[in-house]
């Protein structure tokens, strides 16, 4: 079973794992993420579980030079995890649109961020979902869609800024450095402003970062 999140029963049903994904199953989607954004382990595994063919599907979409195509999974992965942590069922009707815009932003910045920062594996990128076909040659997919470095897709939907936090079964497991550098990634900043937030080195943050991605990445095989 994926895990998004660490430690042993903490959040699971009494009736076990497979009873609670299969009670999990004849619930509504937004009802499961209100019990994730609670604490539940067993409702984040369950969406974990049932969103990754769609995540699986959006990084087929995007050939990345020099990276695998786990790397760009673990990106939209990483867009799932804020799109549970940031919906709110009274904003907003149904999740799984909204999921589908976070893991798809998340891609895209991921790509951008690095095309920027002149960072490898994630170094260029060519889309293959939706070909741009603009006036000039140098313009791209990612060019055209609005820029989420200043906002998150919440604020972008319903026009306000909503309260964020990092989960605390994925922080736990995070060094100091660790947990202050994905606060700064999941708030969209740049290598450069978190270098001056954190008032680290960049390679520092790059490295810092790689290591939260590892460990996301561990723990979804599990």
């Amino acid at each position: 079973m994926l895990r998004f999140g660490f430690g042993d029963s903490e959040g699971a049903l009494e009736t076990g794992s497979v009873h609670s994904g299969a009670r999990f199953g004849y619930m509504q989607e937004e009802e499961v993420v209100d019990l994730a954004k609670c604490g539940h382990q067993g409702a984040t595994e369950f969406l974990i579980s049932r969103f990754r063919p769609l995540v699986e599907n959006k990084a087929r979409a995007y050939f990345v030079m020099g990276a695998d195509r786990e790397d760009v999974i673990q990106e939209g992965m990483i867009g799932l995890y804020k799109a549970i942590r940031d919906f709110r069922s009274d904003r907003l009707n149904r999740f799984r649109p909204f999921a589908e815009l976070c893991v798809t932003r998340q891609i895209i910045t991921a790509v951008k961020t690095a095309t920027r920062q002149k960072h490898v594996p994630l170094n260029g990128y060519v889309s293959l979902n939706r070909p741009c076909h603009a006036e000039t040659a140098d313009s791209t997919l990612m060019d055209v869609l609005p820029s989420v470095a200043g906002g998150d897709p919440v604020a972008e939907l319903l026009g306000g800024r909503l309260p964020k936090h990092i989960d605390e079964t994925v922080t736990n497991a995070l060094s100091d450095l660790e947990r202050q550098v994905l606060a700064c990634y999941l708030d969209g900043l740049s290598y450069r402003e978190m270098s001056s937030r954190l008032d680290c080195h960049p390679k520092s943050i790059d490295n810092a970062l790689q290591r939260v991605k590892r460990k996301i990445g561990t723990l979804l095989k599990e």
